[in-house]
């Protein structure tokens, strides 16, 4: 006996008892009714899986409009239900007008008791798959709700973060692929997510990929997926990022570390808006949003033959320069007092307050870490502090990006960041060639940076 509620509407009752007797040993629950009237009133009908419906029911009428009539009826109060129509008057024309109104199937009177319970089944079974669908699209629904959540917020009111919020505003209702760029620690990020959540993608996926994190052998798999079997870990089918963020906004984060191979399946990927996945040769179209950033100066990079150039031209429609924090420094202490109440909260530390002092030395240095750097510095503080007031000796900063300090670096990783920003300042930005300044590989050099973000 199949869990499934079943309600008959006829006003023969010698056909009503005729399939309560032949259903109630199919299905869980049979109803019947005599009078369609009692349509409208009829208790909990959305619960009900199928509805047999009888064409007509006046004396005389064969038409099939009343029929039509209570099938809209009952499908406006309960959409979902699968309902099959029942007559004595076979056409082929009513038949047709009943299906385009959205019934389910049509049984001719009298009936072989074969085919009618083979016709209920199947009305059962489609009913069973559209509450499936239903089920998988809240879940996915409710699924991309979690992913596009972000605990991180655009903070600040200063004049150079309102003309970027201006810009990402303007520029999130296209379609156009945007350019994200900055120094390390700026909120890239955060402003693909703001171009995400005012688009028309706001309701799907927002997919955020690390391309410096991927290595080389792996970047097709992760980008584009693989085959079960198409190399030795292939254990299974996998759908790669641009999959997964289809119909919604990927975001490639830098971008500039990527190599000239990978460069130029990248750009096929963007151009022809199909993939391959690894171990296959069957293209799979993709619908996404391209949302990429750096903190490399790509241009210089095209000049020196490191960044294709078309490759440039088709990610960087519109480009969206994020301002260092200390061209910011309206937001400073702003940013401050969010992360101080953040972690006052995190450390059970109420109360806490930083005096004037320690913000005049938040204020006097130059965040070479940007936003960044002010969170872990505050987060610091906060679980170091032994009273209610942060002292400026609360704050370990970097002396040499501070205008009042006297003296050197104290450790051999201020050092070490010192030396690594001093390089990628000199180089513009310039991975590559900062890395072959300081007598280390580009990936130890990324590596170094993301271990003291």
């Amino acid at each position: 006996m199949l869990d499934a509620k079943l309600l008959v509407i006829d006003d023969n009752k010698s056909v009503l008892s005729a399939l309560e007797i032949l259903l109630q040993f199919e299905y869980q629950t049979v109803k019947t009714i005599s009078n369609p009237n009692q349509i409208s009133s009829f208790p909990d009908l959305d619960t009900y899986d199928i509805v047999m419906l009888d064409m007509n029911f006046s004396a005389g009428v064969n038409t099939g409009n009343e029929g039509i009539f209570w099938l809209r009826e009952i499908r406006k109060k309960a959409p979902q239900i699968s309902v099959i129509m029942m007559t004595a008057y076979g056409a082929i024309d009513l038949a047709v007008k009943a299906l385009k109104e959205g019934a389910a199937d049509f049984v001719l009177k009298p009936w072989n008791n074969d085919k009618l319970l083979a016709t209920v089944k199947s009305a059962y079974e489609l009913r069973k798959s559209q509450k499936e669908v239903s089920l998988l699209k809240a879940q996915e629904s409710n699924l991309k709700q979690v992913i596009n959540q972000s605990n991180n917020h655009i903070i600040g009111s200063s004049e150079a973060l309102k003309e970027v919020l201006k810009l990402t505003a303007k520029v999130a209702k296209t379609e156009v692929n945007v350019l994200v760029t900055g120094e390390n620690g700026t909120g890239k990020e955060l402003i693909a997510r703001e171009l995400h959540k005012l688009s028309g993608r706001s309701n799907e996926v927002f997919i955020s990929v690390d391309m410096g994190s991927i290595s080389e052998n792996l970047f097709e798999s992760e980008l584009f997926g693989h085959t079960k079997g198409s190399f030795t870990d292939a254990k299974e089918d996998r759908a790669g990022k641009f999959e997964a963020a289809n119909g919604g906004t990927l975001f490639l984060d830098e971008i500039g570390n990527l190599s000239l191979q990978a460069q130029a399946k990248l750009l096929s990927a963007i151009q022809n808006k199909t993939i391959v996945r690894v171990g296959s040769n069957k293209p799979i179209p993709v619908n996404i949003r391209l949302v990429c950033a750096t903190n490399e100066n790509l241009d210089k990079m095209v000049k020196d033959g490191l960044f294709r150039e078309d490759l440039l031209y088709r990610i960087n429609t519109i480009r969206i320069e994020v301002p260092p924090l200390r061209e910011r420094e309206d937001d400073i202490l702003v940013l401050a007092d969010f992360y101080l109440k953040k972690f006052a909260a995190k450390y059970a530390k109420p109360g806490l307050r930083i005096n004037q002092p320690a913000q005049e030395r938040l204020m006097a240095y130059a965040w070479p870490g940007n936003i960044r750097e002010l969170l872990h510095t505050l987060e610091r503080a906060v679980i170091l502090s032994e009273g209610n007031l942060l002292q400026p000796e609360d704050f370990l900063l970097n002396a040499k990006s501070t205008t009042s300090a006297t003296n050197g670096p104290e450790t051999l990783e201020e050092m070490e960041l010192l030396m690594i920003t001093k390089a990628l300042d000199q180089n513009e930005g310039n991975y590559s060639a900062a890395a072959e300044q300081l007598g280390i590989s580009r990936q130890t050099l990324y590596n170094k940076l993301k271990k003291k973000k």
